[in-house]
């Protein structure tokens, strides 16, 4: 992927939770996507920082003012772009990698492998379940109990219906990554191999008082953001 600069800044979301857009990056067959990272202060004040974007020293300046950094999490195998600059600047900081990450990026030191249980460090504060069975990517999903957020990554994706033009237009459309509301692209649903397997995670996910979801490539979903959660994987069920 290569990236184009974007330098906006924090935004709360909520008491204790604040997101950035990041670069625009560009995929496989120039396909270009928004980019979003999301910052949790842990009760103890020391900061999670999840699917980290480019790191600029604006970025930095505002980070370090919120705490130290003390958790970069890296969500799925597609998000792995931020995470060098982001270990550099704060060496002290734990990585935390979806499963199948470390083998993926030897270049990096993983501290922990993301499992369905959390890490002590954020236990209570920010449940997860990794959501198994897709041959593009295996995704951990989160949930902060305080603001009632749940935060997805690639798993469901909302871009303007102008976002592209010309024959990616129409690909994005019948994707599903544009349309009338957010929602799970093609190319994942016809990735899941072992449904049985992704409708438990699903189901655990569903159990959870959401009131926002938040993905990385969209703006968040705050109305009826459960009700909404059932209709995006309905098609799993």
């Amino acid at each position: 992927m290569a990236a184009t600069t974007d330098n906006s800044t924090l935004q709360c979301l909520s008491d204790g939770i604040w997101t950035a857009s990041g670069d625009v990056v560009t995929a496989a067959a120039g396909f270009h996507y928004p980019t979003r990272m999301v910052v949790i202060r842990l009760d103890d004040d020391r900061l999670w920082v999840w699917s980290p974007v480019a790191l600029n020293e604006a970025c930095k300046r505002e980070i370090d003012a919120l705490g130290l950094v003390a958790h970069i999490v890296a969500p799925n195998s597609l998000h792995h772009l931020g995470l060098s600059d982001w270990q550099s600047a704060y060496p002290a900081a734990r990585l935390h990698g979806a499963p199948g990450m470390a083998a993926q990026l030897q270049n990096l030191k993983f501290d922990t492998e993301l499992t369905d249980s959390a890490d002590p460090a954020w236990g209570g504060e920010i449940d997860q379940v990794v959501v198994r069975g897709n041959a593009i990517t295996t995704e951990v999903v989160f949930f902060h109990r305080a603001s009632g957020t749940v935060i997805f990554t690639d798993l469901i994706q909302h871009l303007p219906d102008d976002w592209y033009s010309g024959w990616r237009r129409w690909v994005a459309r019948w994707d599903r990554m544009t349309g009338p509301e957010p929602a799970v692209p093609r190319k994942f649903r016809l990735a899941f191999r072992d449904r049985k397997r992704a409708r438990a995670a699903i189901e655990q996910i569903l159990a959870w008082p959401v009131t926002t979801v938040l993905f990385a490539h969209g703006e968040p979903v705050r109305d009826d953001a459960l009700a909404f959660l059932k209709r995006a994987f309905s098609w799993l069920r």
